[in-house]
């Protein structure tokens, strides 16, 4: 046996210990292994939402596309092996397809370390999270809408279960520095949605987001919270036992490894997995500059319905809505 064949081997024999204690659905053969593997390790080089990562992945294949940058393909060979495929995502120019699949590979090679790779499966365990990808049955079918701006896998913390019934939810979203009347009406708003069945998405915030959990617990719905960092960090830390109840009877999510922090950047992109995964967006509080807005923003966008919470002519904290 050669020195390169027993050197895949061990890293198989890797993957598959790493691999499943966090997989859904058990890797029946090696290519499914790898898939899954290769999503993992994609979820950790692109920033949420890159497009880039989403082209090449839904052309070529996880773990092919993955070989291709590990081998340190080139810009325009990436672009003769989407094109090969007679791949109809993008709609660009060859130069411009090779010049921005350029800019990408400046982004993802600085992160493309194999002992990394296998170490964001290895700290997923530790805390009992799960690896979900689109192949498995509770993969929420929503995120599909989000094209070649879909993660490649989501980490959950949490009960399965609630995943699944993501396709029945509605996102509630607001100002983390509500007033009285924006939390009043949050909590009316999710019991009622759960009294008619509903689960209830948010983004695990301070304010009207922590209001939306909080009334879904305490009428005993299923709520999901979506993070913007890794799913070992619980943020924000004032919520910390309130993300830990959601853990114990709902779910948590997010499209980055642990270890990733939440940003400015990543809490903007991760409204686009609220707003997907629901089938409507409701916005109860929202100040002009609110972050809400870009969640009603991607809704819209999504081709989902938007409500919005008519406050008091006078309330800042109203002037979004």
């Amino acid at each position: 046996m050669s020195a390169k064949v027993q050197i895949r081997n061990r890293l198989i024999s890797d993957i598959r210990d790493a691999y499943s204690a966090v997989a859904v659905e058990p890797a029946i053969d090696e290519i499914a292994l790898l898939d899954g593997f290769a999503r993992s390790t994609w979820s950790g080089l692109g920033e949420p939402g890159d497009s880039s990562v989403g082209l090449l992945v839904r052309s070529l294949g996880p773990w092919a596309a993955l070989e291709l940058v590990i081998e340190g393909a080139a810009a325009n060979h990436l672009a003769r092996a989407v094109a090969d495929l007679g791949d109809e995502i993008t709609h660009e120019g060859n130069d411009e397809l090779i010049a921005r699949l350029e800019e990408a590979l400046e982004r993802w090679r600085p992160r493309l370390v194999q002992s990394e790779a296998l170490a964001h499966l290895i700290r997923a365990k530790r805390v009992d999270a799960r690896l979900v990808t689109p192949v498995d049955p509770a993969w929420p079918p929503g995120l599909h809408d989000l094209a070649e701006h879909a993660p490649v896998a989501l980490w959950l913390r949490g009960d399965l279960g609630c995943l699944g019934a993501a396709a029945r939810s509605i996102s509630i979203v607001g100002a983390r520095a509500s007033t009285g009347y924006g939390e009043h009406v949050t909590m009316e708003s999710a019991a009622g949605l759960v009294e008619r069945g509903y689960g209830i998405v948010s983004g695990g915030a301070y304010g009207i987001d922590g209001m939306a959990h909080r009334t879904t617990l305490a009428t005993e719905g299923t709520t999901i919270a979506v993070l913007a960092g890794g799913i070992d960090r619980l943020y924000p830390s004032g919520h910390d036992a309130l993300l830990r109840r959601i853990i114990e009877t709902g779910a948590l999510i997010t499209e980055l490894p642990c270890g990733f922090a939440p940003t400015k950047w990543r809490f903007l992109q991760r409204n686009r997995l609220i707003a997907a995964i629901s089938q409507a967006t409701v916005v109860v509080e929202a100040g002009w500059r609110s972050g809400s807005l870009n969640t009603a923003h991607h809704a819209l966008e999504l081709d989902r319905p938007v409500g919005a919470v008519p406050g008091p002519v006078t309330s800042a904290s109203s002037a979004g809505c």
